[in-house]
């Protein structure tokens, strides 16, 4: 993974102090990567370049979803391995930064950790291949605190069609329907970020609980894959969840997907702040300030936009959004308050959940017992 210049250029005086919730950071991952799982040095950009102590203070980040992804290359029990050393990643990056971090798996813990001036920090598994087929490790992944679950990552897999992949199931299986109904029993977030367009519309007239799209654009500005179609942008309302905008310069760009696409041949276009703030633009005016979100995909990626080259440098996307009208409720409900909103509509299946005694799922929602075998 190649580091970007990392050097915070935001943070102006002028600029709006904004909390943020931010949907998707991919520290885990980078620390399997580049650092052997050590999370030593964290406050250093030497050694984290994209994701500091002191950045997260800058970028007045207040919770954050660390996604504990696995490579789709990885799969079966190896996978189920792979995530829960994610998990542990996590966990041992909270405890050894106890006086910056708070281990949260509630919107309970969330408000605690702000009260206490911390970054409330929740995990997010980042491709359904990681549960196997199995809704008991779907169940323990979410006792462990992670509160919402990639359908697909970039590969479609045995329930589910990916965005950048073949599709074989016609959006969901049999099995990836019943994934959605438990899903929504034990309040665990759908997040529909990397599906493709027919998962993301079987998914919403299925849930019965908001979704997020932890890390996508709007596919309107810029035709990635990746991107959200306006067609399901405009079913997002109506669900009450919230479309995360994501800072990958080939999902902001399109000079830049262009670029990718053909080859990556000479200089790259650049990537702005100006350009992260067109599709928050483009999705408040389509469906509403209160479906907008930030998932920056920050450690995910070798290169972001200029101005947002790390978690310290949120401040510059809501000074943009300032100059161009944006009231300072707008930015509190891009930066934090929507993405709490939807984590709040699961906080009672999810402390039920927590609390339950007996995990199966109940008859009157339709679902039936399973250890995870396609039907």
């Amino acid at each position: 993974m190649t580091a970007p210049n990392t050097k915070s250029t935001a943070a102006t005086a002028s600029a709006p102090a904004v909390y943020v919730f931010d949907g998707h950071n991919d520290l885990a991952w980078y620390l399997r990567e580049e650092r052997d799982y050590s999370v030593e040095g964290l406050n250093d950009p030497a050694v984290s370049p994209f994701t500091t102590m002191d950045q997260l203070a800058a970028g007045h980040v207040a919770a954050q979803y660390w996604s504990v992804y696995v490579h789709s290359s990885i799969t079966g029990a190896d996978a189920i391995k792979a995530t829960w050393e994610q998990i542990d990643a996590v966990q041992r990056v909270v405890t050894a930064y106890p006086e910056r971090l708070a281990f949260a798996r509630t919107a309970a813990d969330v408000r605690a950790a702000r009260t206490a001036g911390k970054v409330a920090s929740l995990m997010g598994v980042e491709g359904g291949q990681q549960i196997d087929e199995s809704l008991a490790v779907l169940r323990s992944f979410a006792r462990a605190g992670a509160r919402y679950m990639t359908l697909t990552w970039s590969t479609t897999h045995s329930w589910a069609d990916s965005a950048t992949d073949e599709p074989v199931h016609g959006g969901l299986s049999d099995f990836g329907r019943e994934i959605v109904a438990e899903m929504n029993r034990i309040g665990m977030i759908l997040d529909l970020s990397h599906v493709a367009p027919t998962v993301m519309h079987q998914s919403l007239d299925q849930s019965t609980l908001p979704v997020l799209f932890t890390h996508s654009c709007a596919y309107g500005l810029n035709p990635h894959p990746r991107n959200i179609p306006d067609d399901v942008l405009d079913r997002v309302p109506d669900n009450g969840g919230v479309a995360m905008m994501t800072f990958v310069p080939s999902f902001v760009s399109n000079a830049r997907r262009e670029w990718v696409d053909a080859g990556e041949q000479g200089t790259a276009p650049e990537v702005t702040v100006g350009q992260v703030a067109d599709h928050c633009d483009y999705v408040r005016e389509r469906i509403g300030i209160d479906h907008i979100g930030l998932g920056g995909d920050i450690c995910g990626v070798d290169e972001l936009p200029s101005g947002l080259g790390d978690a310290g440098q949120y401040p510059n996307l809501f000074a943009e959004l300032a100059s161009r009208g944006w009231s300072q409720t707008d930015l509190r409900k891009i930066g934090f308050d929507n993405a709490m909103r939807v984590l709040d509509a699961h906080e009672d299946a999810y402390t039920a959940f927590l609390g339950s005694a007996v995990d199966a799922p109940s008859a009157a929602n339709g679902t039936a017992a399973s250890t995870g075998a396609e039907s």
